[in-house]
């Protein structure tokens, strides 16, 4: 029996589908597939809540699913309450950098903060005032004033002065206390600009919150493990970062020395979570193949990196191992991808199988079309068919009178995957640009 689609997620998911790009809501509506890796990082997820780690590389081809398949995650990880932070990597957006790449990756990665209530970002200051609220609650219920809580407040973040920049945090939460007590938004922002790591210069922080350091390129790994265990202070599981678009690394990185400091920034983050140094923090990065596989740009150029993240050699012929951090989405099966297309029929129906446009022949017909058109790539990359298939049902939709049958036969479905080894040009070579006779 269908249920009803609200109109507000119906139009989201066919807009994104439209464009290419994953909905942000209603993914249950569409999911198809991928059990096994998600059970794998749902595995991921009991660890980092068992006050463990785990670090995951998703990796497939462009538009073989895998920022569906991460949005996905992090929605089962929200309900599991872990709190998440997401963002793109861009070359202005890296891991390591010292012209602030890598505290703009920081920022952006705490503005985008989610947990369950809300879920497209901007959780921090919730986070925060949620935690202090429920401390000053608990404290004037036994009878204490406001410098009892604010010694509270101190009390309960003593445990995070083994991280770094510990006593400044714990400084910058009494700062946000103070502005919750005198009801300043001056200083709440100030203290949640500070979390956020949007202060370029220390004398900045200091005069607006009397601290003497701010969040710098060269700590922002540190700083994702002191927020993950604030994170757990404040009542969730554990803290999840997922970075997407890793393949910026190994495509568009055109100096050796840069595209080496992010691995090596990556190869401590795996040595960590591997080796059971950190509490409650996971990774998942996803990117193209080229991302890990290419042999002079990708990771697989990082001897350390290579050898840690190589395939299990028995893990072939269909057998496999998800005990390794690196899961590779496999094409769909084509009867994935038939439920898919009822499941967007359904959408554009609004849950109504009464205003489904077409039959299911159309489903197979469409089905046979798109192999016939794109080949090998239909399985490989499901986002052409599937924009095809929501531009194609719009127009009926919008068009009642046409047949479906002669839409179809009319029309050729554009691969739009760019090779996974188009950063193969020698001209990306960092190393030969300034070669001269």
């Amino acid at each position: 029996m269908s249920t009803k689609i609200k109109s507000r997620e119906r139009t989201a998911i066919l807009q994104s589908l439209r464009a290419g790009v994953v909905p942000r809501i209603g993914l249950r509506h569409i999911q198809v597939g991928r059990k096994d890796e998600v059970e794998a990082l749902i595995r991921d997820f009991e660890r980092i809540e068992d006050e463990s780690a785990a670090v995951r590389f998703i990796i497939g081809r462009f538009g073989s699913g895998k920022s569906f398949f991460l949005n996905l995650c992090e929605m089962i990880a929200m309900e599991r309450r872990l709190v998440i932070v997401r963002a793109d990597i861009t070359p202005d957006h890296r891991l390591h950098s010292s012209s602030g790449h890598a505290r703009n990756l920081y920022s952006e990665l705490m503005r985008n903060m989610s947990i369950r209530s809300k879920p497209n970002g901007g959780a921090l200051p919730s986070i925060v005032e949620q935690w202090i609220s429920r401390i000053d609650y608990e404290t004037r219920q036994d009878g204490g004033d406001a410098p009892d809580v604010a010694r509270e407040i101190g009390n309960k973040l003593s445990s995070l002065q083994e991280y770094v920049s510990g006593y400044d945090f714990a400084t910058v939460l009494g700062k946000y206390y103070e502005g919750y007590q005198n009801d300043s938004e001056i200083l709440r922002s100030a203290a949640i600009r500070w979390l956020r790591g949007e202060y370029e210069l220390k004398t900045e922080a200091r005069e607006a919150l009397g601290v003497r350091s701010i969040i710098q390129d060269k700590d922002i790994y540190s700083y994702l493990k002191l927020m993950s265990a604030f994170c757990r202070l404040a009542g969730y599981r554990g803290l999840l970062v997922c970075l997407d678009e890793m393949g910026v690394f190994s495509d568009r990185l055109n100096h050796s020395q840069s595209r080496n400091a992010n691995y090596e920034m990556i190869l401590r983050i795996l040595n960590d979570c591997l080796q059971g140094d950190v509490k409650g923090l996971g990774f998942i990065f996803s990117g193209v193949n080229s991302f890990l596989d290419h042999p002079r740009r990708g990771m697989a150029s990082y001897e350390a990196l290579a050898t840690r993240l190589a395939d299990n050699e028995f893990a072939k012929d269909g057998l496999k191992d998800f005990s390794s951090p690196v899961i590779r989405l496999e094409n769909l099966a084509i009867e994935d991808l038939y439920v898919l297309l009822m499941n967007i029929r359904n959408v554009f129906a609004g849950g109504d199988p009464g205003k489904y446009l077409v039959p299911d022949e159309a489903l197979e017909v469409f089905l046979q079309h798109c192999s016939q058109t794109l080949g090998a790539q239909f399985f490989q990359t499901p986002r052409d068919s599937i924009k095809a298939f929501v531009g194609f049902l719009a127009v009926l939709e919008q068009n009642p009178e046409a047949d479906w049958r002669s839409l179809l036969n009319g029309t050729r479905i554009e691969n739009e995957d760019p090779s996974d080894d188009e950063s193969d040009d020698e001209s990306d070579d960092s190393e030969l640009t300034s070669f001269k006779l």
